[in-house]
């Protein structure tokens, strides 16, 4: 239980400080083509999935706007233990772009969408100050190019790409549902 509260806090990106905003999220993002599942090609390090692989994040919308989330890792290699969380998100602005993110309520984090191709095929997410950034992908690899193509957009927003670590994917229909 221990190790699944951990990965819960998976998108609680450090709290609820006041410190100034140096990052900053996309114009506009449209919620319906963000849902679905993304795989977690990169991330800084951080508490809350060390040991995780094969890392899915899925979203989906509700009714009421709000976004269920559920977080799922491999503890300690691509074919370990699933590990799952849960969690709901919402837009905070009309922009869709930023979003706050609650595993344990009453506290949430923020959810910043500081990346996005325009055919929603890889998407960056960071914290406003640069505490933390994942680089995720609708497929389990990106081709090359693009890698590269992405790598240069982190370091262009101030976000440094010898941080990030790359956890290998587990094999593919060996996950939970999406939400």
């Amino acid at each position: 239980m221990k190790r699944a509260a951990a990965l819960a806090a998976f998108l609680l990106m450090g709290g609820c400080g006041h410190a100034p905003f140096d990052s900053q999220p996309m114009p506009s993002v449209e919620l319906d083509r963000y849902m679905g599942r993304w795989y977690e090609i990169a991330r800084y390090p951080n508490s809350f999935e060390k040991g995780c692989h094969g890392v899915t994040a899925d979203y989906a919308l509700q009714e009421d706007r709000t976004v269920a989330v559920v977080n799922t890792c491999r503890k300690d290699g691509p074919k370990g233990p699933v590990r799952s969380a849960r969690a709901r998100a919402w837009s905070v602005d009309p922009s869709n772009s930023r979003l706050k993110v609650s595993f344990f309520r009453p506290f949430s984090a923020p959810y910043w969408i500081v990346a996005l191709d325009p055919e929603y095929r890889w998407a960056m997410v960071g914290h406003p100050e640069r505490k933390y950034l994942w680089v995720l992908s609708r497929t389990p690899a990106l081709d090359p190019s693009v890698d590269a193509g992405v790598m240069a957009e982190v370091a262009r927003l101030g976000y440094d790409p010898a941080r990030l670590e790359r956890p290998e994917q587990a094999p593919q229909g060996d996950k939970e549902p999406t939400p």
